[in-house]
């Protein structure tokens, strides 16, 4: 069981008031949101407009310059790393592993926050590793050395090394950025059908329609919130990404698709 339980319904992670800085450049603007058990929550936004830095404050990589944050009603700071890692798992853009070890290693440091001297490595961590390894298409690559990896391959294999965490909450940073679209919808689908919480930031608009809700970042401040179809409207999509867009159906399964234009 993990270190922090959330009861049914409540928000696992929260923000008030959320604000950072660098120097004279303000990066995100009080920003208020609560992460409900279970969703699967989208981060979009224009290249800038504060995304990368939202996931850095939520998982506690960087300390907000302003506001607060809570998991499962406890403020984030007040938490230790263990903890936190012990509930969350995070999947950066440019994230790197040590070169000189296999892929199996590399996921199973994943496994490291349920670690200690009374709780050693098992068969159980183990079967964990290679399920995670499983569940991202990358068994067959349980032995290579990561430098002998691709880009696609070694981010398919940071997202099994949070996988094998087995968090309550993922939060992963444009995770299909270095795949090939055959890859890029598994672990999309992989990540949807997971029994966790995941905040999720993407630039592809069509990808983003498949999440439960839509926060959408434009110049540091959230500026829509909600159901996909409902925030990602004509109108939006013009003020804030610059684009004239209409709506398709498709044929096959009658799901909407967006037609996006230069302006």
């Amino acid at each position: 069981m993990n270190a922090l339980s959330p009861a049914v319904g409540e928000s696992v992670l929260q923000c008030r008031g959320l604000g950072f800085d660098i120097r004279d450049a303000r990066l995100l603007h009080e920003i208020d949101l609560d992460i409900r058990r279970g969703e699967t929550l989208g981060l979009v936004g224009p290249n800038g407009s504060g995304k990368s830095t939202l996931l850095k404050l939520l998982c506690g990589v960087r300390a907000p310059s302003r506001g607060d944050i809570h998991l499962h009603g406890q403020r984030l700071k007040t938490l230790s790393r263990r903890t936190v890692a012990q509930t969350l798992a995070v999947v950066e853009q440019q994230a790197d592993t040590l070169d000189a070890i296999s892929v199996f290693d590399a996921v199973a440091l994943g496994r490291t926050p349920w670690l200690s001297a009374l709780s050693p490595w098992s068969a159980e961590d183990d079967g964990i590793v290679d399920q995670a390894l499983r569940d991202v298409d990358a068994a067959h690559l349980r032995n290579r050395s990561w430098r002998s990896l691709s880009g696609g391959e070694r981010q398919r294999v940071h997202i099994a090394r949070a996988l094998a965490q087995r968090p309550q909450i993922l939060l992963l940073d444009e995770p299909t950025n270095h795949l090939d679209i055959q890859h890029q919808l598994s672990i999309l689908h992989v990540v949807q059908a997971l029994p966790v919480t995941t905040v999720i930031a993407l630039h592809d608009l069509n990808q983003a329609l498949t999440c439960d809700r839509l926060a959408v970042l434009e110049k540091g401040r959230l500026v829509a919130l909600g159901n996909p179809l409902e925030v990602l409207t004509a109108q939006r999509l013009l003020e804030t990404f610059g684009v004239h867009a209409h709506y398709l159906t498709d044929p096959f399964d009658g799901a909407q698709i967006l037609r996006l234009r230069s302006s």
